[in-house]
């Protein structure tokens, strides 16, 4: 029997050391799959965000009213924050409830003050093509100018934890408009929910649904 073992015990050995070797294999993978990568769109921004039907039309709908920045978005290099439907329709919902208690008629994004909406939108264009990789290396984040106007706004780079590895999980841009002041208690901030679709002339990310266009400007310019 001791003879038997001896012999059946290495087998057993092995087999265990096999496991453990596809296990770390498997666990591996899982940790390398969520590393984002660069998503090539051939097209410009403007192309992009026009094939994405049913996405961006509220943005689309304000690009059509200011040409200078509509032409940016085919033309210039840019890192774009694009912003969804229903960040648009949260901003414009929260304002027409205030409006109709008020006993204001309801405005839209077709008819609203055109100056106001190319002061916020622009800040969601920013001059040069800024991929994550070049915003890894910046601790603390870096400050970025928008396209129109010279606005200052703030974007930082992080890794989200996944599958029990720090810094594991997906890439997130977090953008934010630094409103003049120094303290970032005072910032209004939006995470972003994909990063770094490269087109012909920018990179495209893509912000959170939950934003609230205009960073908390949005009433108090449009509501007049």
């Amino acid at each position: 029997m001791r003879n038997k073992s001896n012999f059946f015990f290495p087998i057993l050995m092995t087999a265990v050391l096999v496991s453990c070797l596809f296990a770390c294999k498997k666990s591996d993978s899982e940790y390398y799959n969520y590393e984002n990568k660069i998503q090539q769109f051939d097209g410009t921004a403007l192309d992009y965000l026009n094939s994405q039907k049913g996405v961006f039309d509220s943005l689309l709908v304000v690009l059509n009213r200011l040409p200078a920045l509509k032409d940016s978005l085919a033309k210039e290099k840019l890192t774009v924050f694009a912003v969804t439907n229903k960040s648009f329709e949260i901003s414009v919902g929260n304002l027409n409830d205030i409006r109709k208690r008020s006993n204001k008629a309801p405005i839209y994004l077709a008819t609203m003050n055109i100056a106001q909406l190319d002061t916020m939108t622009s800040r969601y264009l920013v001059r040069g093509q800024y991929e994550s990789k070049n915003l890894s290396n910046f601790v603390d984040g870096l400050m970025v100018t928008s396209i129109a106007h010279d606005y200052p706004m703030h974007v930082l780079y992080r890794k989200l934890d996944a599958s029990g590895f720090n810094g594991g999980g997906p890439q997130v841009l977090t953008f934010s408009d630094p409103k003049g002041s120094i303290f970032v208690r005072y910032w209004q901030r939006t995470p972003t929910n994909a990063v770094n679709i490269k087109t012909n002339n920018a990179i495209v990310n893509i912000v959170s649904p939950g934003h609230d266009f205009g960073f908390g400007d949005f009433i108090t310019r449009i509501n007049n």
